[in-house]
């Protein structure tokens, strides 16, 4: 099969599964649908990669509250590690960990909880008092701090090499993607699929797959589907060079702030998380009181960094969902819509076990993850169950 240029936009007609979006997720599950044989067509509205995955802090994590996303989040770590040698691709892997740094007491219990379940898993997550997490980073001031929870096998590594290493795959096992290309309805026979309309025209398919992140309401509403995703901004700074940086900075977060830090070159990207208000696309950096709020605690938390300036600074989107939990399934009112969208802010660590998950419900397998309760049937049932470990 000749692959086209990736900005090319005829279209075939006809697939065996059409991927609504080419960011982490959707490029996971063509690749991983393709190397399965299935005749896979990827859509991608701008550019890969180019919505929220190209503003991912990176991080990569097991350090979950619940079950589900723990064993996800563990085959994400497992995969970005053997990522280079598997695809051919240098994805900048480290393990610098993941520390969180607990200011109310009344949360220290639900984080005892959350070390003891991924220690159920093997993994080396355990609570540490102030001193000891200042040892961990000697940068970080712990006043106010009353516990810390450390996991040193967390990770972080470089989202648009992962999106151009799994694209590459994917093409390779014969996938074709297409971006530029905006998916405008999606057409059906009852409660069977039968294509896709597209601003490039019509490709028949009897299979979706909806990855489209930040933009996956619309799609379900193309569909005659609620997909409960939302999207809203998050701002990120980074900082000039900041005095005394380690080599090794773990991703740090403060809760409840939501702050968070880590390593970008000489500097720092900083954030936190905004009042989740008023839904919308906007992506406009707007400092206003933002800035000076992050500032606050920023300086309070690394002083150092007051000195280090701002270099630059943008702003994008979470595909939040209410229960601040991903959906990964098969729709039961759509024959063969799949979806796997709404993960967040923790779509990047979990888009290699998503791909792995689409390519089984797809081939009617049973997942090696037992995903029932990401079903996006919970929020009718009132079976939501909240992840906490969230930015």
């Amino acid at each position: 099969m000749t692959t086209r240029g990736a900005g090319e936009t005829s279209l075939p007609p006809t697939a065996g599964c059409v991927v609504i979006g080419g960011g982490v997720i959707g490029v996971s599950c063509a690749f991983r649908l393709a190397e399965a044989g299935v005749r896979v067509l990827l859509l991608e509205r701008g550019e890969l990669g180019g919505g929220s995955t190209a503003k991912a802090a990176g991080g990569i994590r097991s350090s979950f509250t619940s079950r589900v996303n723990v064993e996800l989040g563990l085959r994400g770590l497992a995969a970005y590690s053997a990522f280079s040698r598997d695809f051919g691709t240098e994805i900048d892997f480290r393990r610098d960990g993941y520390l969180y740094l607990i200011t109310d007491p009344a949360d220290v219990p639900a984080f005892e909880r959350c070390a003891e379940l991924q220690r159920e898993y093997g993994v080396r997550s355990h609570l540490l008092h102030p001193g000891e997490a200042k040892k961990v980073l000697p940068l970080v001031e712990t006043d106010g701090v009353v516990a810390a929870l450390w996991s040193p096998d967390d990770a972080k590594a470089t989202p648009d090499a992962v999106v151009q290493g799994y694209a590459r795959a994917a093409r390779a096992h014969g996938a074709t993607l297409r971006t530029g290309v905006e998916v405008t309805g999606i057409e059906r026979d009852g409660d069977r699929l039968t294509g896709v309309v597209t601003t490039a025209g019509f490709v028949r398919t009897g299979a979706v797959v909806c990855a489209a992140g930040a933009w996956s309401g619309r799609i379900g509403e193309l569909a005659g589907l609620d997909l409960p995703v939302r999207p809203f901004r998050r701002q990120v700074v980074f900082t000039g060079p900041v005095p005394g940086l380690p080599d090794s900075v773990p991703l740090t977060i403060e809760m409840p702030s939501a702050l968070y830090f880590h390593r970008e070159g000489p500097g720092l990207a900083m954030s936190f998380s905004e009042d989740d208000g008023v839904p919308g696309f906007g992506t406009r950096y707007e400092p206003g009181e933002w800035l000076p709020r992050l500032a606050e605690l920023a300086g309070r938390r690394i002083p150092a960094v007051l000195d280090a300036g701002v270099r630059t600074a943008w702003a994008g989107l979470y595909e939040m969902t209410p229960d601040r939990n991903q959906i990964i399934g098969e729709s039961v009112l759509l024959s063969r819509f799949f979806y796997a969208t709404g993960f967040s802010g923790h779509g990047f660590q979990l888009g290699p076990a998503t791909g792995e998950l689409i390519r089984d419900l797809y081939l009617r397998r049973r997942p090696a993850v037992d995903i029932a309760e990401l079903d996006v049937r919970r929020f009718a049932t009132g079976a939501a169950t909240a992840e906490l470990n969230i930015v």
